[in-house]
Formats: C-alpha cells, structure tokens, sequence
C-alpha cells in the first residue's frame, strides 16, 4: 500500500486533510440522499436550509450564511434555479440585487431532508465521531479510518461501527 503522504505531513497538510475528509464525507452524503431518490447533491441542501431557517436572502447574504464565495453562491444558486429549488428576482430597494428564496419544491426538498435525510446524516457523524479522543490529528486519522470501515450511508443504517469499537 502506498504511503499516505498527507497524513504523515502532519499539521504541515491540515488543510489539505480537512478537505480530504470533507469531500468524504459529502460523497457519502450524496450516496444517502441519492438512496432517497432526490436529485440534489449535499453540497446544495446548506443553501436550501439557510433560505428555509432565515427567509428570501440576496445571494451576498446566502453566502455568508452557507461560508462561502459570493462567486461560489452565485453557482450554486444558479444550480438551484435550473432544478426550480429556488427562484430569485431583483429586489424592490436595488434593481442590481438579487432576492433568493425557496420555491415550492425547494419547501418540500427541505421537509423531506428535515424528516428523512438529514437525521440519517447527523445520526452516522455522530457515530463515527463517538469514540474520538486526545489530539486533533489523531482524531482526524480515526475519522478517516472510521470511514474507510464504515461510510456513512452503512452508518446511517445502524450496520457500521468506529474502528476499535466493540
């Protein structure tokens, strides 16, 4: 097997592992979701949730709300536009502002991830963090070994355990 560098670079890497882990984690929630047959990536549902918690937003304030780009908001909303999540219209105080807010479907996309997602999802990270203890990095590897054991899809069905649990 090959070494993994990353790993081994320590602190020098931690960006680079914490995206690792990240693009893990949403690749496993995406296989949940797409289990429940939406067409929506993880990657998507933060925004539908922030429009669902604090109402229409511009997409300046969508992205503060999400942690993101303006630009990347811009995309995304864009995305969501074309799926008719969401619907968006220049605001009454500034034409050049765009207000977004969740279409009917977005609503029901919400609902259906409050109800039947995103339990499932909170469910399996809280599992596969259960047993993390003592320094960052190593709790950092024994995510990392805990979803190579168990992604989080077999975790959100109840059939996977963190690495070294009973």
């Amino acid at each position: 097997m090959t070494e993994d560098v990353v790993g081994a670079l320590g602190l020098l890497a931690l960006g680079t592992r914490l995206k690792r882990i990240g693009e893990r984690l949403q690749a496993d929630t995406d296989q949940i979701i797409s289990e429940s047959g939406l067409g929506i990536s993880a990657g998507r549902y933060p925004y539908l949730a922030s429009l669902d918690r604090l109402g229409p937003l511009t997409i300046g304030e969508l992205a503060e709300a999400v942690g993101v780009s303006q630009p990347g908001a811009t995309r995304s909303v864009h995305v969501l536009l074309r799926q008719g999540l969401v619907e968006s219209e220049a605001s009454e105080e500034d034409q050049r502002r765009r207000i977004v807010r969740l279409s009917g479907e977005g609503r029901r996309l919400v609902e259906v991830g409050k109800r039947d997602i995103w339990p499932r999802v909170e469910a399996a990270v809280a599992s596969l963090c259960a047993d993390l203890d003592g320094p960052l990095l190593g709790q950092l590897a024994a995510i990392e070994e805990g979803l190579a054991e168990a992604p989080l899809a077999r975790r959100a069905d109840g059939r996977g355990k963190m690495a070294g649990a009973a």
